[in-house]
């Protein structure tokens, strides 16, 4: 998917700064990104994948033993997300994707 071929935004915002943005704090800015974003379903699709992202991640720092793993794999996959949404892309994670994809 090209930048070109994303739409236009309702908050008048280009898509791929947009999706870059709603990973950027996490749960906090894909929730806020995705009330605010009515048309575009690449932002969409991205708000809710990192609502879903961030969640199963705090959820996972809670237990022992996997509580630093969950932090190295976040990390990485935070940064990969943003420079990949920022591209046009759309990368899914295997258990978020899919209720991304029908909630965008």
């Amino acid at each position: 998917m090209d930048k070109k071929d994303l739409g236009k935004t309702s908050i008048g915002m280009q898509p791929n700064v947009a999706g870059l943005l709603c990973y950027l704090a996490g749960w906090v800015t894909g929730f806020i990104f995705f009330l605010i974003e009515k048309e575009n379903k690449f932002v969409r699709f991205h708000a809710m994948q990192a609502i879903i992202l961030s969640v199963a991640l705090i959820i996972l720092m809670f237990i022992p033993f996997v509580n630093l793993i969950a932090a190295l794999v976040g990390f990485v996959l935070w940064i990969v997300m943003m420079v990949t949404a920022f591209q046009g892309k759309k990368v899914k994670i295997p258990f978020a994707a899919n209720i991304a994809e029908k909630n965008a």
